[in-house]
């Protein structure tokens, strides 16, 4: 059995997949992506939106106003029928919800994939890997069924919940179903819903209803009278059902372009990491599909991930291993984070007993009525309050989101383009940077404030999170 070698070695083709090999092929990583599936076939899939933080992370690739241009934006979202969150208050420019398929995400990171370089393999298998100090051998069998072994300095898995990859390096996946036989569909509408984005609750069924812009709505639902197995049939008639007791109305569904029934787990995994190998999106951590944060979760840990792999590839960290593992300390309590709050987003829509819906109605109460309260949320929702902890030696705003701004260069995230840390300081001679900075001058942009009276330098990570500041 042959073996070829190259840096990185991912395996999965989903949106997680597909922006870390972007990403690291474009910073001059020689990439191989595997995917089980034959190229072109068809995925209806089941995410659809992109919230604010993922749409700034693909500003930052040159692809977001292109995605925008394929679905519909949503400025408001009601949840529960009494739960208004006014998106617009988020201070970013995409200050609102795109509600888009995931197969668009793809296609457009697909497209950036192949023009930096990645090499793909479709059809292909894993099947077991092993590891040594200098590198993973993955061994896989290609589309005819022959083995076929690659050898890469490093191993992602992003082949989602069922990951081949978690279960070769013999990671647990601790959790539970949440909710099982959710029925999906694409569907057309005779009536045009009053609210835009509809989510509600009644008794002992709750639906969802949104739109992706080209006539075409998304709706879920769910029914504590009809629990059966993910392979029992679903048609129409249940999906109408289940909206006329949830949201008062069917809008005349027709037409269905697809119907699925599924189950959602909340599971994660204790470690991304194990020695050269590394997991992320669903293959790390699978929740509820309320507040759809699964897909944005997922392409925000490869956006943590690429540019540290790329350094340690580079040789420009000063310690590659803590670096590495700085992976594991940042995006693991973000998953969790995101399996507390769509946990609680999807049982407080199952809310059936006169206490947990009265807990439900005090809820979307206070975060009304309370300005700090809905912020919180809208951030945390759309990732925008996002935060890590402070880089060694640096404190506040180290680890928060950098917000765009208009530089002499041009905007901040049109800058992060070039997939490069970004050093923004007055004018003059360059500021000394920490020596525990992960960059050299070689692959450092600099960039001017406009405003003469900032005196402040600031180094932005390749994912658009503060480095260090010099005050």
């Amino acid at each position: 059995m042959s073996t070829t070698n190259t840096d990185v070695l991912v395996i999965g083709a989903g949106p997680t997949g597909l922006l870390l090999a972007g990403d690291l092929a474009a910073a001059g990583i020689d990439v191989t992506l595997v995917e089980r599936r034959p190229h072109g076939l068809g995925n209806m899939t089941r995410a659809f939106g992109v919230h604010a933080r993922t749409l700034e992370q693909l500003d930052a690739r040159g692809l977001a106003d292109e995605l925008l241009a394929t679905g519909t934006t949503l400025t408001t979202a009601r949840l529960f029928g009494r739960l208004d969150l006014d998106l617009t208050r988020l201070p970013t420019r995409f200050n609102h919800l795109l509600v888009t398929p995931q197969y668009e995400v793809e296609r457009l990171l697909e497209r950036r994939a192949v023009d930096a370089g990645v090499t793909f393999r479709y059809g292909t298998e894993l099947r077991g890997l092993r590891q040594d100090a200098d590198g993973v051998t993955a061994e896989l069998t290609d589309p005819e069924g022959a083995p076929l072994a690659l050898r890469a300095r490093y191993l992602v898995g992003t082949d989602g919940h069922r990951s081949s990859v978690r279960t070769a390096l013999g990671l647990p996946f601790p959790g539970h179903s949440v909710i099982r036989s959710i029925v999906l569909a694409d569907v057309r509408l005779a009536e045009e819903p009053a609210d835009v984005f509809s989510v509600n609750g009644s008794g002992d069924t709750f639906a969802f209803l949104a739109p992706f812009g080209d006539g075409w709505y998304r709706v879920m639902g769910w029914t504590r009278t009809r629990q059966v197995a993910d392979s029992e049939p679903v048609d129409l008639d249940e999906i109408r059902e289940i909206a006329r007791k949830a949201l008062g109305t069917d809008y005349g569904m027709h037409d269905p372009r697809w119907i699925s029934r599924f189950h959602s787990d909340e599971r994660q995994a204790p470690a991304y990491r194990v020695g050269r190998a590394f997991l992320a999106g669903d293959a790390a951590h699978v929740h509820s599909p309320a507040g759809g944060q699964g897909m944005n979760t997922g392409l925000q840990d490869a956006a943590n991930l690429s540019w540290k792999l790329t350094a340690a590839l580079r040789g420009t960290a000063p310690d590659p291993e803590a670096l590495l593992d700085s992976y594991q300390s940042e995006r693991h309590p973000v998953g969790t984070m995101v399996l507390r709050s769509s946990g609680a987003i999807v049982r407080l829509a199952m809310a059936h007993t006169p206490f947990t819906r009265a807990t439900r109605a005090l809820a979307a109460h206070l975060v009304n009525a309370i300005p700090p309260a809905s912020a919180r949320a809208m951030g945390m929702l759309s990732g925008i309050d996002i935060a890590y902890a402070p880089a060694p030696g640096a404190g506040r705003p180290s680890g928060r989101r950098a917000p765009d701004a208009h530089l002499r260069e041009g905007r901040l995230y049109e800058l992060l383009r070039q997939g490069e840390f970004v050093l923004i300081a007055p004018e003059g001679p360059a500021p000394a940077l920490p020596s525990t900075a992960p960059v050299t001058a070689k692959h450092l942009i600099r960039a001017t404030w406009t405003d003469p009276t900032k005196s402040t330098a600031v180094l932005v990570r390749p994912d658009g999170y503060v480095h260090w500041t010099s005050n």
